[in-house]
């Protein structure tokens, strides 16, 4: 048996969190993938999911959890280094399928930044095919937090779900309006 590291603890708790809400009926799973690189000694995990009501999947939320060799490291060789490299990444990424408007991305960034606070790095871009006739695109929205997550922060983790579907409740209003 081996002692879990920060990411398995954290990635537990992640998963508990969605997991509950999914059979509490609140959301519904559509993506879950969980990376070990062997090559380059990291991990990663993500999920996805919707509300049930968004059958269509116009909008999806998506955690991510990172860690790589010297987050481990870090972890399991005492050192001057574990304070600062202890722990993971974590991203949060919101995709919304629809025809938006400067206005729009405005309000977005402005929502994103009332529900997850002034400190996190908002990011948004746009994917689309310039041959489609449909003027609808994919529209990615992220969550950064510019710091490493640790395992005391392990409450933090399983709330940050919750703004999460709050989040895919407000961006869901943007889904049929049309462009300017």
């Amino acid at each position: 048996m081996f002692d879990p590291t920060a990411f398995d603890n954290m990635k537990v708790v992640i998963e508990g969190a969605i997991y509950d809400l999914d059979l509490e009926g609140e959301i519904n799973i559509i993506d879950r993938n969980d990376f070990i690189n062997l090559a380059k000694m990291s991990r990663s995990f993500d999920v996805s999911f919707i509300l049930p009501e968004n059958k269509n999947r116009r909008v999806i939320a998506k955690i991510m959890l990172e860690s790589n060799l010297s987050n481990l490291a870090a972890e399991l060789l005492p050192g001057s280094l574990s304070d600062k490299y202890s722990g993971s990444n974590v991203k949060l990424e919101f995709q919304l399928e629809s025809s938006l408007n400067q206005e729009n991305y405005i309000q977005i960034e402005a929502l994103l930044l009332d529900v997850w606070g002034e400190t996190r790095k908002i990011g948004q871009s746009v994917q689309y095919d310039p041959l489609e006739r449909k003027q609808e695109s994919l529209n990615i929205f992220t969550v950064e937090f510019e710091r490493l997550v640790r395992e005391e922060q392990l409450d933090d983790l399983a709330g940050m779900v919750q703004f999460m579907v709050t989040t895919v409740q407000q961006l869901s209003q943007f889904t049929s309006k049309p462009a300017l």
